[in-house]
């Protein structure tokens, strides 16, 4: 029969549980409420104190049996004795304090104890209890889940409380639902980390402006610490005119990791064209001819890239490398909306590979 059941409360278990039920229990719980995955809820540290406190206790087997026997109360008074004897018999530590080595074997420095005022026993005012977040990791990287799990989800190591006031001196106190005292400060947050993903779009996608449905894989941690892989699809906008290497950032969307979850940036590349190339706000289409059409004059029908047709009719000669502009039918601005770039056609000459003697002669003639 246990004097109290806090505790065991706080983990959400029996009196009975198993130490292997403990711990699973605390790994539910710290994860559960962890500062770092509840930064909304101000609720949620004092929670995350409370069953890391909780766990401290009962999964040590000499501490777990003076809290069934004596309660946290006791514990909190630094190992007071009971104003009432127990049932076996007086205070069964009282040995131990006279150097008598009554105390559980391994209890012994739970309670800074030492000769006090008059020789007898002195007990420290209250127990210090560890850092939640250095019990956190240490249990973390003992357990069952495996470092690869924990580096995961709570990567950067985090600050441990320096030595401080109180009559123990190995730490200092931090404050807590159960006593006294001061919390040791915590590290700052690591920053959330970014992914950056490409996002090929096509010439005639940014052009039009569209939004683009990504499938993406992103993993989690359910509330017994176990890595899970989620699909979720994002809408990504495409404003019309976006440029190559423009960033579209999401925040908060991808892996879970300390600090919250990664930003998810996608940066937009231009997939190659059939007919165009862009320069800036300019769309550029090559036209090719041949030399004689160069020579003596050509002409073309030129489709733009929202379907327009323009007619080009050269009486020649036409320079090679020379181009013509048409301003209003390239790409729209997105920086002034209604605005557009020019469209640009260009002009290749293509030179024969190879002339005959009497082609030479007459070229020689004419030129």
């Amino acid at each position: 029969m246990v004097k109290e059941t806090k505790l065991y409360d706080q983990l959400n278990i029996s009196p009975n549980a198993t130490a292997d039920d403990v711990k699973k229990a605390y790994r539910k719980a710290a994860l559960k409420w962890h500062p770092d995955k509840n930064k909304d809820n101000p609720d949620a540290a004092e929670k995350f104190k409370e069953c890391s406190q909780a766990y401290e206790i009962l999964s040590d087997p000499d501490k777990r049996k003076i809290y069934d026997q004596f309660g946290l109360e006791y514990i909190l008074r630094g190992g007071a004795p009971p104003p009432e004897s127990t049932a076996a018999g007086g205070n069964p530590f009282a040995s131990a304090a006279a150097g008598g080595g009554g105390m559980p074997d391994g209890f012994a420095s739970f309670f800074n104890s030492g000769p006090g005022a008059g020789g007898g026993p002195r007990y420290s005012a209250s127990y210090n209890f560890t850092d939640p977040e250095n019990l956190f990791r240490n249990t973390f990287r003992d357990s069952g889940l495996g470092s690869d799990m924990f580096e995961e989800l709570f990567t950067g190591a985090r600050s441990t409380a320096s030595s401080g006031s109180g009559t123990g001196g190995g730490g200092r106190r931090m404050r807590n639902s159960f006593g006294e005292g001061m919390r040791p400060p915590r590290a700052a947050t690591p920053e959330v980390t970014t992914v950056e993903r490409p996002l090929p779009l096509s010439l005639e996608d940014l052009f039009a402006g569209v939004t683009k449905k990504m499938k993406i894989k992103r993993k989690m941690f359910d509330d017994d610490g176990k890595r899970t892989t989620t699909d979720t699809v994002l809408e990504v906008p495409i404003k019309p005119g976006l440029k190559k290497g423009s960033k579209i950032r999401f925040k908060g969307v991808g892996d879970q990791e300390e600090g919250g979850q990664q930003d998810l940036v996608f940066i937009v590349e231009e997939k190659p064209h059939a007919l165009f190339t862009r320069d800036g706000d300019d769309i550029v289409h090559t036209v090719d001819l041949e030399l004689k059409e160069a020579l003596t004059g050509w002409k073309r029908t030129v489709t733009t890239i929202d379907g327009k047709s323009l007619h080009i009719d050269k009486a020649g000669p036409t320079q090679p490398g020379s181009c013509d502009s048409y301003p209003g039918l390239g790409m729209p601005v997105s920086k002034k909306p209604g605005q557009r770039g020019n469209f640009v056609v260009k002009y290749h000459v293509r030179f024969p590979m190879t002339l005959s003697p009497t082609q030479k002669q007459k070229l020689r003639d004419i030129l």
